[in-house]
């Protein structure tokens, strides 16, 4: 059977990506493993790698990159969303405050879902708001498990430090005080994927008047609960496939 596809450069990067499949590649591994010419198969891992299909170990091989592993988790994000309204009005039922899930998108995150509470619009999040990556304790749990290099360059103007995303990955939750909007404080903890990998943020929001300016003590247990339940839903998926 030919699996040529008839658009050569696209075969060609198919089989880049193929052969990363199996582990970690030099170079000159590739070009023995897929047969490209040298040049060929180094200006298609390097255009890839631009593009975080491919990425580098620290012996700097050649490997399978962050990107397919976003959209992986992508094509389980129809029924996260699904299973994420009756998890986020409970979470909004036990704490009282508006709560969202949250994913990134580029340099900001975006609410793809909330169950607000029927009063207090000053701290509601609309479904389909974007916020920045830099404020926020959404935003220190959707880049505190980035790569390091992706962390480094989040922190650039940002409101936290590489102590307060330390302190994250550490605790499992963030908060956050009158970080992103005066006024209003945040609790945020990670839903994983199946290979532990974060790609989205379960959030309470509300004013500092009710959370206090500890909020992690108040309700940390109730959002790392729910992000737990979410996580679940991808993991039940992943094991039903």
């Amino acid at each position: 059977m030919d699996d040529s596809s008839g658009v050569g450069v696209l075969d060609k990067a198919a089989s880049v990506l193929s052969a990363l499949e199996a582990g970690p590649l030099t170079l000159a591994s590739l070009v023995q493993t897929t047969g490209l010419a040298r040049p060929t198969a180094h200006r298609l891992a390097v255009a890839l790698e631009h593009h975080r299909f491919v990425g580098r170990d620290l012996q700097g091989r050649f490997v399978l990159g962050p990107r397919l592993q976003e959209l992986a988790a992508s094509a389980g994000e129809d029924r996260l969303l699904a299973t994420a309204g009756p998890i986020l009005a409970r979470l909004r039922d036990i704490t009282g405050e508006s709560a969202q899930l949250f994913r990134r998108q580029g340099d900001v995150r975006v609410c793809v879902a909330a169950a607000e509470r029927p009063s207090g619009l000053r701290d509601t999040v609309p479904v389909g708001t974007q916020l920045t990556m830099s404020a926020g304790s959404a935003a220190q749990v959707l880049l505190a498990w980035d790569e390091p290099e992706r962390i480094q360059s989040g922190l650039v103007g940002a409101s936290f430090t590489a102590l307060t995303l330390a302190s994250v990955r550490r605790q499992g939750w963030a908060q956050s005080v009158g970080e992103r909007e005066t006024g209003v404080a945040s609790v945020s903890a990670p839903v994983r994927t199946p290979n532990n990998k974060v790609i989205a943020a379960v959030s309470v929001s509300g004013p500092i008047d009710r959370l206090g300016r500890q909020p992690g003590r108040m309700h940390a247990a109730a959002v790392t609960a729910a992000a737990e339940r979410l996580s679940d839903v991808l993991r039940r998926q992943s094991a039903d496939q």
